[in-house]
Parts: C-alpha cells; structure tokens; sequence
C-alpha cells in the first residue's frame, strides 16, 4: 500500500508558475513511476506528466510540454511538478498517483490539490 498526498496548489496569475509536491509513505520503494493527473470542472480527468524510476525518463502532454517538470527523489519519497508559464486552461484539481509495475498503469492516488489560473 502506498498512501500519497498533494501540497503547493492555490491560486496564481496567468503567466506565474507553481510547485506541487506529493509526498508518499508506505512501501513507496515498490513503484515504478509516479505520475501527476488533473481533473478540470466539467471535464474527465487528464494524464499531465510521469517519470520512471528506473531509467529517469519523463513523459508529458503535449499541451504542457515546455512548461511543466515533473521529478523526484532517489527515495521514491516525494515527487514534483513545477509549473511555469501558467495558462487558466490549467486550472484543474491536480492529482499525484503511483504504479506498480511496467504496463500496469496507476495502483494508488492521492486526494488532489486544487490549481486556479487567473487570466
């Protein structure tokens, strides 16, 4: 089991940038790439950014590309997600999630973390 939880959301203008962070407890040396997700109103929820514990590599969509870093410790204990260039697009409820194994998908999520943009 892994138990995640989101910090660093709040509100910020178009333009700013903001750090999210998550911090995971349990048996967090057990997964194999931590991911972040947002949901925005009226919308289904969304794959933003992961990376991959073993080889490092990082992944995002397209939309975000440029703007958003995902990373992470080498304790597998807290994952990131900097976000710079802010668009109200992106205004979301950002969530941080874990997965266990390759192809597998995600196994564990945290409540999320509400983003408001500005225009």
């Amino acid at each position: 089991q892994v138990q995640l939880v989101e910090s660093g959301g709040g509100l910020v203008q178009a333009g700013g940038s903001l750090r999210l962070s998550c911090a995971a407890s349990g048996r967090t040396f057990s997964t194999y790439a931590m991911g972040w997700f947002r949901q925005a109103p009226g919308k289904e929820r969304e794959f933003v950014a992961q990376i991959t514990w073993n080889s490092g590599s990082t992944y995002y969509l397209d939309s975000v590309k440029g703007r958003f870093t995902i990373s992470g410790d080498n304790a597998k204990t807290t994952v990131y997600l900097q976000m710079n260039s802010l668009k109200p697009e992106d205004t979301a409820v950002y969530s941080c999630a874990a997965s266990s194994a390759a192809g597998r998908g995600y196994d564990f999520w945290g409540r999320g973390t509400q983003v408001t943009v500005s225009s």
